[in-house]
């Protein structure tokens, strides 16, 4: 049923749990697992309307991100291996993770995403919005949410 299923995961908890089903699906259908982590670029921050000198120039702050999505990217792999799964990682920098993880999973011709829900208050959800309903809102994919 599933051949090519995507996990978008943030190395959260939360996004472990949606790990270890993920895993579990990929193994039972002998489907490659695609994980997929997505960092917001670099931004310089503002106080008012004054640039505050950075603690880390773009370069510093992409090198950072980079070293802690390849750690979460590699915890997976080392588990997809255990279990015998066929297993890619993905990371990218993206000022929006959901249209990134759709537009991953479209290019892996994913029939699954599977991805966890972090429990938000319903107004912060409104007002922050959330990359879990924006990636069940726009995509045709069928995603599988994980709480």
């Amino acid at each position: 049923m599933y051949r090519s299923i995507v996990l978008a995961t943030d190395g959260s908890s939360l996004s472990k749990k949606a790990m270890k089903a993920a895993l579990r699906l990929a193994r039972d259908f002998e489907a490659t697992l695609h994980v997929v982590t997505v960092q917001p670029p670099y931004t310089i921050p503002f106080a008012g309307e004054v640039a505050i000198p950075a603690m880390y120039d773009r370069k510093e702050y992409e090198s950072a991100a980079k070293e802690a999505a390849l750690k979460v990217l590699d915890e997976v792999a080392e588990q997809a291996t255990k279990m015998g799964v066929s297993c890619k990682t993905v990371f990218r920098i993206d000022a929006s993770p959901a249209k990134a993880i759709i537009e991953i999973a479209k290019r892996r011709r994913a029939d699954l995403i599977v991805m966890a829900m972090h429990r938000r208050r319903m107004l912060t959800t409104m007002l922050l919005g959330s990359e879990t309903h924006e990636v069940l809102s726009s995509c045709s994919i069928p995603v599988l949410v994980h709480r």
